[in-house]
């Protein structure tokens, strides 16, 4: 049965799901094509149960899809709440690329003001002292 979490809010369930390694790394496998539950199993160090209760959180992100061949549940990636992940840290990537970027323009300025100051006091500093020298 889905969480009311997953049921409301699809990006919260899915980073959910993402945030164990097994589930990662059953991801990972599944992006190589689909695999039954004891294939899936395999580089664990778990039981069956085990992998199933995985299984079971990914299958509520909607994040594999599970069908039936007799006995056998092939499960098989569901690229789209990946994207959806990608899209959205993507967008918050942008952003803040875009406050870096404008923070490195403004050091930048705050550099050249500086420099022009200091340009500035040598100049005065070069005046004060040949002041009343003769020419």
């Amino acid at each position: 049965m889905p969480t009311a979490t997953a049921t409301r809010d699809p990006l919260s369930a899915t980073l959910a799901a993402l945030a164990d390694p097994t589930r990662r790394a059953i991801l990972a496998r599944l992006a190589q094509g689909e695999a039954a539950v004891t294939e899936l199993a395999e580089p664990f160090a778990m039981s069956l149960p085990a992998v199933s209760k995985h299984l079971k959180v990914l299958e509520r992100a909607h994040l594999i899809e599970r069908s039936r061949h007799a006995q056998w549940r092939p499960c098989r990636l569901a690229p789209e709440p990946l994207k959806e992940v990608s899209d959205w840290v993507e967008h918050y990537r942008r952003l803040w690329e875009e406050r870096l970027d404008r923070l490195d323009e403004y050091l930048s300025e705050l550099q050249r003001e500086s420099a022009g100051d200091r340009r500035q006091e040598d100049a005065m500093e070069h005046q004060e002292q040949h002041e009343g020298e003769p020419r």
